[in-house]
């Protein structure tokens, strides 16, 4: 008697037992959160583009170029003759300095061997380096949405920082040659 009596106490036991309901999600409707991000960079990317400006309308012996992509270069040495130009798995043998947008070194001139598009590199260089033949040298201006952005790179350069990189392309190797 006293076995059933225990079965049944387990019995009602178990099966008063409920799991716990699934909470539903909660969801946000208004977006705010992402509104406010883009106002914030809306207001980075003007005053930034301010500088920028500054810099070019103080320097009106050099004649600047807005690229496309949203940087803007001048070239040290401009080669005329030669056509060709780095494209997608090339390996390209450059050098190269990066300074703050007040001109201040950040990196001492670095030599580089990089394969066009399949290795890292920010944004705004790769996309400089594709303008450029061999020999030339050009001063780039990158706001630091086409340099490191948000982010840094994690050593000398911080968030949001426009960077000026004087770069120049020494050799060019086809990827078919």
């Amino acid at each position: 008697m006293k076995h059933l009596q225990y079965l049944i106490l387990i019995a009602l036991t178990i099966s008063s037992c409920k799991s716990p309901e699934a909470r539903m999600p909660e969801t946000v409707q208004s977006g705010s959160f992402l509104k406010e991000s883009a106002e914030r960079n809306k207001k980075l990317n003007e005053q930034e583009q301010r500088l920028i400006q500054d810099i070019i309308k103080n320097d009106p012996e050099t004649d600047y170029i807005a690229s496309e992509s949203g940087f803007w270069y001048y070239y040290n040495t401009r080669v005329e003759n030669d056509t060709i130009q780095p494209e997608f798995g090339d390996i390209i043998d450059f050098k190269y300095t990066i300074s703050d947008i007040q001109g201040n070194e950040i990196y001492a001139e670095t030599q580089k061997t990089y394969v066009m598009d399949k290795q890292e590199l920010f944004t705004g260089l790769r996309e400089g380096l594709k303008l450029m033949k061999p020999e030339e040298s050009v001063t780039f201006i990158f706001p630091s949405q086409k340099a490191y952005g948000y982010y840094g790179d994690d050593k000398k350069i911080g968030t949001n920082i426009p960077l000026i990189c004087e770069v120049t392309l020494n050799t060019i190797t086809q990827e078919n040659d």
